[in-house]
């Protein structure tokens, strides 16, 4: 009777804990002792991330805050330095639901950014935990397989491959590169053996533990692992909802932090669970059945935060757990005291480089749309009930299966106009069609707008193709990220406009031949279900902005005008061929530039909403104040201010949503 009390009361803390986070986390309410603007301060580095053009550092003032410089330093952990600078909130996503950088600071308790001027060294460091540490980069950047024995030493990933740690991802095993319960269980084993004779053996284990948990900047899988140890005594069924409760009860930010979902998740179901794996005497079925119930409580985490999940996970954990668990993490550890083992540490780690490339190439992915947390529930209620009689599994099929044709099952249409910076990219959703305008394009930088930004964006929405792609115009700002697209992701054609091709758009033909995707130029109209897309421009103005595509539609009686980057010329053209009159929804042209959107343009077609894709703080000085005037009678949105825009077209209405940065 009284273990029954203490389980209720562990789940009334957590469900408690729980609506709090929710209540926290959706206020936005969190302390802090700064506000923005320019400063000066001293804090001690508790972290330092050396990149090709700038440092990144932790700092612990009054609180942990980010630094950012422009240079080179050297200093250590533990150094104080004294920094003058300017303190800044981080962003928020200005795309719909994807990483939201100020929601991951939130998670790890840095509430700034302190953008800085100038460092200098304060006063060095004098703790000793932060001296061993230093000691033990130092020690391991003098490996060959340094990256490696950072990652599964200390849990420092920033050095590794981008592509090596996709694949990782991408196979379902990136997981086993955290520092988690399996790396602290081998841990305890070897202290266990080595400390066996000695009294307190549990009381300088827990105090390894901590120092270890001090190591790797206590991450939440090590904080759980670490606490599970230490307070065995309890039942662990109901000290992993505790320790949950206590972190989040802290940091109830923790609900963005991936490692966290995925610690405690994975962590409760193997501890409810665990005992369906125990009727198989065979190692290898074993591990299959634990990795099958890891993979089943990560699917819902996966989705959310990567747009997909790889079916063929569990078998490739059948050769990485082994491999990593029994050979590679034990052997980082013995590299670390025998440096002389580094060559045969590398070597495998080559192996397993080569094995998951190898594994990428035939790995199942099935893109799922991001769920709003009503079904995120749903997903956990169906996962425990098949877990508590597996004959239901087929449920978990089936809800798999709507959720990968979601697409399908939306009627609605939307139009989103993509922050992407100084550029244009709008995507339009006809029922299960979808047509990209433009995909934007920085040519001063080599950020990566297809990959980071617009097909993860396409995935979340559960989009697996665009069905048109139609590039206004060849200026890199409209389609300067056109090639990545079409060989990230598939394309099925691709619409130009009129006029001769420039270079840019001869090299994106030569990729359209090579991958037998079909192109047009020039078309009149586009017949997308029962809606049309008319293309208003079809005269050679020789020059590349006023050949822009001029494109019109209605949908629900809703009427949109995108207007690329076509001129003034242009305008008088289209107010003399064609009746645009109440325009509902428009696209400004040439990012709110002077040289279009004149004051009879725009008073002729009457824009209910006029929305201006354009960068912040951009050279051009654009939105000019001229288009601003000429466009007050209508509301005004900007990508530079209101970040992605999108409008739903319900029936009668236009439904409007932003994300703000």
């Amino acid at each position: 009777m009284k273990k029954l009390k203490i389980d209720l009361l562990c789940k009334i803390i957590l469900i408690v804990t729980c609506f709090y986070t929710f209540y926290i986390t959706k206020n936005l309410i969190y302390h802090t002792n700064y506000k923005e603007g320019e400063i000066t301060l001293i804090g001690k580095i508790i972290n330092i991330t050396k990149k090709e053009n700038n440092v990144d550092l932790i700092i612990k003032a009054k609180e942990k805050i980010k630094v950012t410089y422009y240079g080179s330093v050297n200093y250590q952990l533990g150094d104080y330095v004294k920094i003058k600078g300017t303190l800044t909130k981080p962003y928020n996503s200005t795309i719909f639901n994807l990483f939201d950088y100020r929601n991951y600071l939130l998670s790890d308790k840095i509430y700034f950014i302190l953008k800085a001027d100038k460092i200098d060294k304060y006063k060095d460091n004098d703790n000793i935990f932060y001296k061993i540490k230093n000691s033990i980069y130092e020690k391991i950047d003098k490996l060959k397989s340094k990256n490696y024995v950072k990652t599964f030493i200390l849990g420092d990933k920033q050095d590794l491959n981008d592509e090596i740690l996709n694949s990782y991802q991408q196979n379902g095993v990136s997981h086993l590169l955290a520092i988690s319960g399996m790396h602290i269980s081998l841990l305890v084993v070897i202290l266990s053996k080595i400390l066996k004779k000695f009294k307190y053996s549990y009381f300088i284990i827990s105090i390894f533990l901590i120092f270890y948990a001090f190591l790797t900047n206590f991450t939440p899988s090590v904080l759980r692992a670490v606490l599970l140890y230490i307070f065995n005594k309890i039942d662990k069924k109901n000290l992993i909802l505790l320790i949950a409760s206590l972190m989040l009860f802290y940091n109830p930010y923790y609900i963005y932090n991936v490692g966290f979902l995925f610690s405690f998740i994975i962590s409760f179901y193997l501890i409810y669970f665990g005992n369906l794996t125990n009727k198989f005497n065979n190692y290898f079925i074993k591990l299959f059945m634990t990795s099958t119930i890891c993979f089943i409580a990560s699917i819902p985490i996966m989705i959310n935060n990567f747009y997909y999940i790889n079916i063929t996970s569990p078998l490739i954990n059948i050769m990485f757990v082994p491999f990593i668990s029994l050979i590679i993490f034990p052997l980082s550890l013995i590299t670390l005291v025998f440096p002389i083992l580094d060559n045969i540490l590398f070597f495998l780690l080559n192996i397993m480089e080569s094995l998951t490339l190898f594994f990428n190439n035939f790995n199942i992915n099935l893109t799922m749309a991001k769920m709003n947390i009503y079904i995120f529930i749903i997903y956990y209620l169906i996962i425990t009930l098949i877990f508590i009689k597996p004959k239901y599994f087929y449920a978990l099929i089936f809800i798999l299966i709507i959720h990968n044709n979601i697409k399908y099952f939306n009627k609605n249409s939307y139009l989103t106009i993509l922050d992407v910076g100084q550029g244009d990219s709008i995507l339009l959703e006809i029922k299960d069609k979808n047509i990209l305008i433009d995909t934007g394009g920085n040519m001063f930088s080599d950020y990566n707008i297809a990959k980071n930004k617009l097909i993860p964006y396409f995935k979340s929405l559960g989009i697996k193709k665009i069905n048109y792609l139609i590039l206004t115009h060849g200026d890199y700002d409209h389609m300067g990220e056109s090639i990545n697209l079409v060989n990230n992701f598939k394309v099925e054609k691709v619409i130009f406009n009129c006029g001769p091709h420039n270079d840019l758009e001869q090299e994106l033909i030569k990729v359209l031949h090579k991958k037998k995707i079909p192109y047009y130029s020039c078309i009149k109209e586009l017949n997308i279900d029962d809606n049309k897309l008319y293309f208003l421009n079809n005269k050679d103005y020789g020059n590349e902005n006023d050949n822009s595509s001029v494109i019109y539609t209605e949908l629900n009686k809703h009427k949109f005008l995108f207007m690329g980057d076509a001129g003034v010329e242009v305008e008088d053209d289209l107010i003399e061929k064609y009746n645009l009159q109440n325009i509902d929804v428009l696209k400004v042209g040439h990012h709110g530039s002077k040289t279009s959107s004149s004051e009879e343009f725009i008073g002729e077609i009457n824009p209910k909403y006029s929305v201006i894709s354009v960068g912040k703080n951009n050279r051009y000085g654009h939105p000019n104040d001229s288009v601003l005037e000429n466009l007050e009678d209508s509301k005004i949105y900007r990508t530079d201010e209101d970040g992605s825009i999108m409008f739903k077209i319900d029936n009668d209405k236009l439904k409007i949503k932003t994300c703000a940065p």
